[in-house]
């Protein structure tokens, strides 16, 4: 193997059987999968870059921005986190134009098996490389809306009834079954029916398609990571703990690098800039 320096960015996914999975470090990309079995050593080079305006910095924001970037930026606002939230409508959005191209679009509000059943939204384009970044093992596209604030509107609707958080512990043991996702859709309509009557009415039915009815046949997505072994314990591992990350790959579940040692979230350190290579 290789080693390979830069700063990290989300793992980069190809839907496959299973899952393929790459690291972006800088302007190269490590291949994982060929990776699993073998020792690896991640190694934290002391240097933060902010994925936006590429200031070294000594604390990140948001993972992986610098403080001034996550005040100013419309993808760091708070309606990012809480999309019913959004203020586009109103004019006051930081980036109208970033607004108009990412929340401004079609939406998909969809059921995954992460942890267990869960409520989600997320952009059309980003089908499915959402429910890959969960670590969801299915997933059924429900609902296509017009914008995110609607599509985060219909999310609040349904999470009364509906999960809309993973337990990531017990997503990267793999402690959940197998669904029948459309069976589950099935099931709850009369709840949910009831749920969107608010959301019809402020925003008209034409704003909200229904996908998983007959006529739509929405496609329910499986979807297999390159897994080793599971790991019974989960300890977080972090390089503000530790410089030097090392041990097997025994796997790759979400954003998360699964070693003998520990589990590492490698969404959580976005910038960081790493020396990548084997031991």
């Amino acid at each position: 193997m290789s080693t390979i320096i830069g700063p990290i960015q989300k793992l980069i996914s190809i839907y496959a059987n299973p899952v393929e999975y790459f690291l972006p470090l800088g302007l190269k990309q490590l291949a994982l999968n060929g990776l699993i079995g073998k020792e690896i050593k991640l190694s934290y080079l002391n240097k933060i870059e902010c994925i936006a305006c590429h200031k070294s910095i000594s604390k990140s924001y948001q993972q992986g921005y610098c403080f001034l970037c996550s005040q100013k930026l419309a993808q760091c606002d708070w309606c990012i986190i809480k999309p019913e939230r959004c203020h586009y409508h109103l004019g006051s959005c930081r980036e109208p134009e970033w607004g108009l191209t990412h929340c401004m679009i079609p939406h998909i509000v969809y059921l995954a098996n992460t942890s267990g059943l869960k409520i989600g939204i997320t952009r059309q384009n980003q089908v499915p490389t959402r429910w890959i970044d969960q670590g969801a093992i299915q997933a059924l596209p429900i609902f296509k809306v017009a914008s995110r604030r609607i599509s985060g509107l219909v999310e609040i609707a349904l999470a009364q009834f509906i999960a809309d958080k993973t337990h990531w512990q017990k997503m990267l043991k793999n402690q959940t079954t197998l669904l029948n996702l459309q069976e589950e859709f099935n099931d709850l309509k009369p709840s949910i029916s009831e749920a969107l009557k608010p959301v019809y009415n402020q925003f008209g039915s034409d704003a909200i398609l229904a996908l998983a009815e007959p006529e739509h046949e929405a496609r329910q997505y499986a979807i297999s990571y390159p897994l080793l072994t599971y790991p019974e314990k989960i300890k977080a591992l972090s390089f503000d703990k530790q410089a030097v990350i090392s041990g097997k790959l025994c796997g790759i579940k979400g954003q998360y690098l699964i070693l003998d040692t520990g589990v590492l979230n490698i969404r959580k350190f976005t910038g960081y800039h790493i020396e990548a290579g084997g031991i």
